[in-house]
């Protein structure tokens, strides 16, 4: 904020704006969709190439039809690869966002408590 003699005066409450960006919180939604896409992603294109492929002593992805029902190691196996990969993606995603956040303010919120404490603690020496 700048005074009326021209000079600027700095408030306690504003963050430089690298430091603030790095304690906001993330977007849920939005990172459980990034998350979710890139897992969804990932299960296509890595059961498509093996569909065309078909490598010997390649990933066992096999394994995955215990996980997501309805998989296998097909073209249209890929799809319900992309499908399963998007919903477990979007919950894992979702999920860490929000302990992140919740983390982050609960930790913000204990720092500020202790530094309030420790401005008021020689309150009762000055009555």
């Amino acid at each position: 904020m700048i005074t009326p003699t021209g000079t600027a005066r700095v408030s306690e409450d504003v963050l430089p704006p690298a430091l603030a960006l790095a304690f906001a919180p993330l977007h849920k939604r939005a990172f459980g969709t990034a998350v979710g896409t890139a897992a969804g992603l990932t299960f296509f294109f890595v059961t498509l190439v093996h569909v065309l492929t078909d490598p010997r002593g390649g990933l066992p992805l096999g394994l995955l039809a215990e996980y997501f029902y309805g998989y296998s190691v097909t073209g249209i196996g890929a799809f319900i690869g992309l499908a399963w990969g998007m919903a477990i993606g979007f919950v894992a995603g979702w999920f860490f966002a929000f302990c992140r956040n919740l983390a982050l303010a609960i930790s913000i919120f204990v720092s500020r408590t202790r530094g309030e404490l420790e401005s008021t603690r020689d309150f009762l020496d000055h009555i």
